[in-house]
């Protein structure tokens, strides 16, 4: 059965002399409200303040302090997207500060607006700056995207991952699965998985087997759907 993907958490903390150091499976969004937090991110330096932010990749081991205090907005977050955003300094800092600034209220609230929480971190996303271009005319290497999707059957695959990896915005990626393969974005998937679940049995792998190498939470769930 696919593991849920971990829903984005955003918080506010506070940062002080004590100093930490971790690293996390996921990426983290550190934008500066107040003071200046020290980092060193696999042993290369750098502040955050209210004129700069970092994303930090998932693994990546980071020290960090603040001698004189430091508040920050933290996003932390398994969307894809964010690889873009490694090693690059916000586009567009005071509309991504503004924003912070905004969140940061709403999370101190005694009932804070759920629909901009829930919104937030799709919204700090575009706000860290526009993604290398998509164009509509650009390829989709589909026979890349097939080895990629097959690859991945254990995970919960939506049309923004497609996308991501098509370098399409998702409405243009459904728009060119469509044209391109006459087929929704998501009865596409299913039919490829089914595709690959029938040659495994084929290969004579057993329904159990096939089941838990292609994503389908159960062998009863796979026959229904080699019945229909």
């Amino acid at each position: 059965m696919p593991t849920p993907a971990r829903a984005p958490v955003m918080s506010l903390r506070d940062y002080g002399a004590a100093r930490g150091s971790h690293a996390h499976d996921h990426f983290q969004v550190l934008i500066g409200l107040r003071g200046t937090l020290d980092i060193e991110v696999e042993g290369r330096g750098a502040q955050i303040d209210a004129r700069r932010a970092r994303v930090v990749a998932p693994g990546d081991r980071h020290d960090f302090e603040s001698r004189g205090g430091c508040r920050c907005l933290v996003l932390d977050s398994a969307q894809p997207g964010w690889a873009r955003c490694l090693d690059r300094a916000p586009a567009d800092l005071p509309r991504l500060q503004a924003l912070a600034r905004f969140l940061a209220h709403s999370l101190r609230q005694a009932q804070p607006p759920a629909l901009a929480l829930r919104q937030a971190p799709a919204l700090l996303l575009e706000a860290w700056g526009p993604a290398p271009a998509r164009t509509a005319g650009r390829r989709i290497d589909w026979h890349a995207l097939v080895d990629w999707a097959r690859a991945r059957w254990h995970e919960p695959l939506s049309v923004a991952d497609l996308a991501d990896v098509a370098c399409l915005s998702p409405s243009q990626f459904a728009q060119r699965c469509r044209d391109e393969q006459g087929l929704s974005p998501m009865h596409w998937l299913r039919t490829l998985r089914l595709a690959h679940a029938r040659e495994l049995r084929f290969d004579g792998f057993s329904v159990a087997e096939t089941a838990r190498r292609t994503g389908y939470r159960s062998p009863s769930a796979l026959t229904a759907a080699l019945r229909r």
